[in-house]
């Protein structure tokens, strides 16, 4: 076990934000959780949570006092727009006496992952990660309404990764030496395709859950009517029907960071297995 750190994670309520927290309790270490609406926050019993926005770096001055590790995301405010003001956070983490910053890869070039990469005041490591395992919960709605999943490209394969193998391979560059200058791809221990990740759930949920392979032209309907912008629909229709060979190629980063090997869709789908019950 290293000496305890006290580590702020920014994006702390997010689908990864909340892995890195529980990830450095296990580990020992003390933790301060930004957000912007620390009200509506819950936390694990133990961590420091407080008020905060990336868009207003001034304000965090507070949040970074006896800080010695920052965990970063590239996007910030209501609108998720790019973070512009990545130097100005540098600069009031330097000055606070940080020293290990993570930033999570925002899935392509940011301005706030590019100003991490330029500092060389700080140990920063970028995690990247590839498909989250947690996007399997937009089936859950379908499964319990009609025990049926409707995706397309079915064959895909992905090497998708558990949230926790994120927050783990973060809580270890942030409180460890050897990761300065870093820049890890983080998967999963297998590669799924569509009709894999359907049967997994089904053994979870202990019920047949039927596969409707859809067309590009039913899948663009589907997603309209969920809501979603046309950029959406074309990243999608891009990252399924031509998935980048990072996507499917699995890496063996967390078990060399961690010393723990990457966890398994299967150990997935059955802690999230009451999401797809009725």
């Amino acid at each position: 076990m290293t000496q305890t750190q006290k580590i702020l994670v920014t994006g702390a309520t997010g689908t990864v934000g909340r892995q890195v927290v529980a990830e450095l309790l296990a580990r020992g270490h003390e933790v301060r959780a930004l957000t912007r609406d620390a009200a509506k926050a819950v936390f694990p019993a133990g961590v420091e949570v407080v008020e905060g926005d990336l868009t207003q770096p001034d304000a965090l001055v507070p949040a970074l006092e006896g800080i010695s590790g920052l965990h970063l995301i590239t996007f910030g405010g209501a609108a998720f727009t790019p973070l512009e003001t990545g130097p100005r956070i540098l600069e009031l983490a330097r000055s606070a006496g940080v020293r290990r910053i993570t930033v999570l890869h925002g899935g392509g070039p940011t301005p706030l992952e590019d100003a991490v990469r330029a500092d060389d005041g700080v140990d920063w490591t970028v995690l990247m990660p590839v498909e989250f395992m947690a996007n399997a919960l937009e089936w859950a709605d379908g499964i319990v309404a009609s025990g049926e999943v409707r995706e397309p490209f079915v064959s895909r394969l992905s090497a998708m990764v558990h949230e926790g193998d994120i927050g783990a391979v973060a809580a270890v560059a942030l409180t460890e030496e050897g990761h300065a200058g870093q820049e890890y791809v983080i998967t999963g221990p297998e590669l799924l395709t569509v009709g894999d990740k359907v049967a997994t759930i089904a053994a979870a949920v202990g019920r047949e859950i039927a596969l409707v392979e859809l067309t590009e032209e039913e899948a663009v309907e589907q997603w309209r009517a969920a809501g979603l912008t046309q950029d959406v629909i074309g990243f999608l229709l891009e990252a399924y029907g031509n998935t980048p060979e990072v996507g499917r190629t699995v890496a063996s980063t967390v078990e060399k960071v961690t010393g723990s090997p990457a966890r398994t869709f299967a150990q997935w789908a059955a802690e999230h297995a009451d999401a797809f019950k009725a």
